[in-house]
């Protein structure tokens, strides 16, 4: 048998040291009788998070969803994400999003009393996580390289707002900023202005990253048996998805231009409101497409043969031309008319919603969780497993579980 089969069934033997593969490998044999139905992905991983507003705390959150346990490490006023806002059952929404099934410790990380049980943690944990300010973790004694040399197996994850490295590397960075600095608000808005993104958006993309880059680590622990330091800044996170503009411009001098809920090179892309003031974006993402709308939406299929519009970058440029006959016909009919003409002819379309909409939207899932105001109900992670129940554990109150964790790990 290969060593990679005795890995899938758990035969890892005392030999298999050499090649850096230790017995701590959570791999059981299919169909023996210690394996559960119930049993999680991550359950017997322990992720020890240091963190505090939304990037490593939506990291943690995912893999406490997975299974992990999750020990958040808070100051004795708490994640200042508790405080953003009370508005769900006197709790902040995002703290409740994203710090579901942990397990919640206050400590005082100035006293060498817990800066020796955070030690303790550490050792026992397979992972951690921390995005404190450039330069916190190093000056209270736990800097990543220490550690992952002190604790070979540890996956260590080190959230920055610009990273380790360049003129960037010390200065604070909060979602907004990046926002900014990434060039995201420069393709956001309009004509008259950029626009921020209404959402933490850097954070969440730092925080995803952060979650897959994990992953990726303790599938690699099961091979090599160590760990490894995984750098993530909100700054790249975002860069990375800002790739297709950055080529754009760089390759073809061509900045995308601000223009709301348009496309900035696609038309007809955008929205257009009905003769009851609610509004329906098209996408037209094809010539096929292009002649269907007109002949069947628009009443007019000699419009697809229109020189002006006859291909799409001839649309791009008599864009207000165009939009002019959409327009015109769009608001001679209210929304739901529009929208069966759309649905008949297989064109792509949304409805504008807002907030309230969205509470009631008929695609929703929902799951929910326990806190100390109550139960609350939550929009549903985007993956669905099928044949797996999902269950979360309760929003943790601050220092929740200070006695139970200083007995443990004390």
């Amino acid at each position: 048998m290969t060593t990679a089969q005795r890995m899938l069934y758990g035969e890892v033997l005392s030999s298999d040291a050499e090649v850096g593969i230790l017995s701590y490998i959570r791999f059981r044999q299919p169909g023996r009788s210690h394996m559960r139905s119930n049993v999680k992905d991550l359950e017997g991983i322990t992720v020890v998070a240091l963190e505090q507003a939304v990037a490593a705390p939506y990291a943690s959150s995912r893999l406490a969803d997975a299974g992990a346990r999750v020990i958040k490490i808070e100051r004795a006023e708490g994640d200042f994400a508790r405080r953003y806002d009370s508005l769900v059952n006197g709790d902040s929404a995002y703290f409740v999003w994203l710090n579901r099934g942990k397990q919640s410790i206050c400590m005082n990380l100035k006293d060498d009393g817990d800066k020796a049980l955070l030690a303790a943690m550490i050792a026992k944990a397979d992972v951690f996580i921390q995005n404190l300010a450039p330069g916190a973790v190093e000056r209270m004694g736990f800097g990543l390289d220490e550690l992952l040399e002190k604790h070979p197996a540890l996956i260590c994850c080190s959230i920055t707002g610009y990273g380790r490295d360049g003129p960037y590397a010390q200065q604070k960075a909060y979602d907004l900023l990046v926002q900014a600095e990434s060039g995201l608000c420069a393709v956001n808005g309009t004509e008259h202005g950029a626009a921020r993104v209404g959402v933490s958006v850097c954070d969440i993309a730092a925080g995803m990253q952060s979650f897959q880059a994990i992953l990726q680590a303790l599938y690699a622990r099961t091979r090599t048996g160590k760990g490894r330091i995984i750098d993530v800044s909100l700054y790249h996170a975002l860069a990375d998805w800002m790739n297709v503009p950055y080529l754009q411009t760089r390759y073809g001098g061509k900045p995308p231009a601000r223009v709301g809920l348009r496309h900035p090179t696609i038309a007809p892309y955008g929205a257009y409101m009905c003769s009851d003031d609610k509004a329906v974006l098209i996408s037209i993402q094809n010539e096929r497409e292009w002649k269907q709308l007109c002949a069947d939406v628009l009443g007019d299929d000699g419009i697809a043969t229109d020189e002006r519009f006859d291909s799409n970058n001839m649309r791009v440029a008599n864009r207000d031309a165009l939009e002019h006959i959409v327009a015109g016909v769009f608001g001679s009919a209210p929304r739901e008319t529009i929208i069966e003409r759309l649905t008949a002819a297989g064109i792509a379309f949304g409805r504008l919603t807002d907030l309230e909409d969205l509470t009631a939207h008929p695609q929703n899932r929902f799951i929910t969780v326990q806190s100390d105001g109550g139960e609350i109900e939550l929009m549903a992670p985007g993956p669905v497993t099928r044949g797996a129940a999902a269950d979360y554990g309760p929003v943790p109150s601050l220092g929740q579980h200070d006695a139970a964790l200083r007995a443990e790990f004390g």
